[in-house]
């Protein structure tokens, strides 16, 4: 009879601790955070795409939820959800538009792209 009396104390104790937690997540400053980088192609650093990620941290410094990244077309700054879109409404002739491509490429192929975009300021690819 008092292992299961015990059991049934130490269950409420742990729905307590739940509330408690969720009580103080609920009440918790969130602070708003944002990013910007710049994506360079390594052998031609003047083309360069933008990238951004915002995101709120609590007070202890943890993300919440997922951040929000994106990259800013190249000639307007409008938020574009893929790299390609930075180059769509302009073009460029010849080896230019090459390198473009390549830059882009690069940028969709890059491993924890997300986590680079939060953290880093520049990266050549």
């Amino acid at each position: 009879m008092s292992v299961v009396l015990a059991q049934e104390q130490e269950a409420g104790r742990e729905i307590e601790e739940e509330v408690e937690t969720r009580e103080a997540d609920e009440e918790e400053d969130y602070h708003p955070m944002r990013n910007e980088m710049i994506f360079r192609l390594r052998e031609a650093p003047e083309y360069q795409i933008s990238a951004v990620a915002e995101w709120a941290e609590n007070s202890r410094g943890d993300i919440v939820g997922e951040p929000d990244t994106y990259f800013l077309h190249v000639r307007t700054g409008a938020r574009c959800e893929s790299v390609w879109l930075c180059l769509t409404g302009w073009s460029e002739p010849g080896e230019e538009l090459e390198k473009w491509d390549t830059l882009c490429e690069r940028i969709e192929g890059f491993e924890n792209l997300e986590q680079t975009i939060c953290d880093e300021k520049s990266v050549e690819v």
